[in-house]
C-alpha cells in the first residue's frame, strides 16, 4: 500500500496496513525550526534548519528526512513563497523584528528569546464601519509561475504515491477577524453590531474562495486534502457559544467547503484545524462537512482520545492527538513519550480514521531523543498487520 492509498483509506474509516504518518504536510503538523535543527545536529547532519511559516516559524523539512521518517502527506503549495514575500518587509527596532501583513496586522518577535511572531496592532481595533472594512487589502494571489511550481510539486507527489495536501490562505474566518478588529471587540461586534461583524466575515471568505477558486482550479484533480481551520476555543471552553457559532459562523463553513468541493471538480477531503475544547463544537463541525479534526489538543478539556473515538470516530478521522506537545513531548522522558504514543494509537486507530501527528506543531523545546521516540513508537505499535 502506497502513502496516498494509506491515507485515504484511513479517512474512509477502514483500516489501512498501518497508521499514516504526517509531518509538515498539513499546516499545523509540522515542527518549529529549533526543534528540527535539534534533530539534524542529533543525526550529524549539518544542514541548516530554514523557515517556512514566518509567523509560526515553523520548519522547512528535507524532502530525505521525510523519506527516513515515511511520511506519507506531502503539500503542494509551499508556505515558503508567503514567508519570502513577508521577509521582505521585516524591520527592526531595539526589542523586536516586526511586520505588517497585507491587511495591515502588525506582527512582533522579541529579538531576545523570541519563538514566534506574535500580533501587536489590530488594524480595525478603534475604527469599524463599512468603509473601514470595505479598504481592508487581502493578501494577494499566486502569480502564473507559482501556480506552474504548485502544480509540478504536486504532480511529483502524485507519481511518488504521496497524499497531497493543499493549504489554506493563514487564519481561519472567524479567526482572522478577531485578529483583525482584536477579540474583545469582535466578541463584542458578533452581538451589538452584528450586520458590521457579517461584513467582515464575508470579507474574509471571500478572500479564502478567491484563493481555492485559483489553486484549484489549476491543480485540484492532483489534490487529496484541503487544510482549512479556525480555532474557536481555548484550553478549558469555547470562545463563543455553540448557538452564536450556527448563526454566523457555520454557514461560512458550509458555503466554504461546498465551494472547496465544487472547484476540484472532485471528492476533496477537508482537514479542519481548531485548538483547544472544541468537543461542544464537533457534531456542527461534522455537520459542516469536515471530514478530519486536528489537531485533536489532548490536554484540552473534554477532549479524551478514547471518548472522542468512541462518540465521533464513524463521522471523522482524527488528524493528530499523537502525543501531547504542551506536556508529554517537551518535559517526558524517552519512555513517557512511546507509552503515550501507544496510548493514543490504542485510543484512536481501530477501525481506521487516524492519521498520525504531534498535538500541533512540534515546538522548539522538544528534545531530538523525544521526537525520535515518539515515530520508533509509532512505527512498533502502528501496524494494522
Amino acid at each position: 500500500m502506497d502513502s496516498r492509498s494509506r491515507v485515504l483509506t484511513t479517512l474512509e474509516h477502514k483500516e489501512p496496513d498501518r497508521v499514516p504518518f504526517d509531518l509538515a504536510g498539513a499546516t499545523n503538523a509540522g515542527i518549529h525550526v529549533i526543534a528540527y535543527q535539534s534533530l539534524l545536529e542529533h543525526w550529524g547532519d549539518p544542514r541548516r534548519a530554514k523557515v517556512e511559516a514566518i509567523i509560526s516559524q515553523k520548519a522547512v523539512v528535507h524532502e530525505d528526512i521525510l523519506d527516513r521518517l515515511k511520511v506519507d502527506s506531502r503539500k503542494a503549495n509551499p508556505s515558503t513563497k508567503i514567508t519570502e514575500r513577508l521577509q521582505h518587509k521585516v524591520k527592526s527596532d531595539k526589542q523586536h523584528t516586526y511586520f505588517r501583513d497585507s491587511w495591515g496586522i502588525k506582527w512582533a518577535k522579541p529579538k531576545k528569546g523570541g519563538l514566534y511572531y506574535d500580533i501587536r496592532e489590530n488594524p480595525l481595533s478603534s475604527k469599524f464601519s463599512k468603509a473601514d472594512i470595505d479598504d481592508l487589502t487581502p493578501p494577494s494571489l499566486y502569480a502564473k509561475d507559482q501556480l506552474a511550481d504548485f502544480r509540478e510539486r504536486a504532480k511529483v507527489y502524485r507519481d511518488k504515491g504521496f497524499a497531497i495536501i493543499v493549504g489554506g490562505t493563514g487564519g481561519g474566518i472567524f479567526e482572522w477577524a478577531c485578529w483583525l478588529r482584536g477579540y474583545k471587540n469582535f466578541f463584542v461586534d458578533m452581538l451589538a453590531r452584528k450586520s458590521l461583524a457579517e461584513r467582515l466575515l464575508r470579507k474574509i471568505l471571500e478572500h479564502k474562495l478567491r484563493h481555492y477558486r485559483q489553486v484549484l482550479n489549476e491543480l485540484g484533480d492532483l489534490v487529496d486534502i484541503v487544510a482549512e481551520g479556525d480555532d474557536m476555543a481555548t484550553q478549558e471552553r469555547l470562545m463563543i457559544s455553540p448557538d452564536l457559532y450556527r448563526r454566523m459562523i457555520k454557514p461560512l463553513h458550509i458555503e466554504l467547503f461546498k465551494e472547496i468541493q465544487m472547484y476540484a471538480g472532485k471528492r476533496i477531503y477537508i482537514h479542519f484545524h481548531s485548538c483547544g475544547a472544541i468537543r461542544e463544537l464537533i457534531p456542527e463541525l461534522i455537520e459542516a462537512g469536515i471530514d478530519a479534526l486536528n489537531p485533536v489538543q489532548v490536554s484540552a478539556r473534554g477532549m479524551d482520545t478514547k471518548q472522542l473515538k468512541k462518540d465521533f470516530g464513524r463521522d471523522i478521522t482524527f488528524w493528530g492527538g499523537g502525543v501531547d506537545t504542551q506536556h508529554t513531548l517537551p518535559k517526558g522522558t524517552p519512555e513517557q513519550v512511546r507509552a503515550e504514543v501507544k496510548r493514543r494509537i490504542d485510543d484512536l486507530a481501530p477501525g481506521g480514521g487516524f492519521v498520525f501527528s504531534a498535538v500541533h506543531n512540534i515546538q522548539p523545546d522538544v528534545p531530538a531523543e523525544n521526537i525520535i521516540a515518539m515515530w520508533e513508537s509509532l512505527k512498533k505499535h502502528g501496524s494494522y498487520q
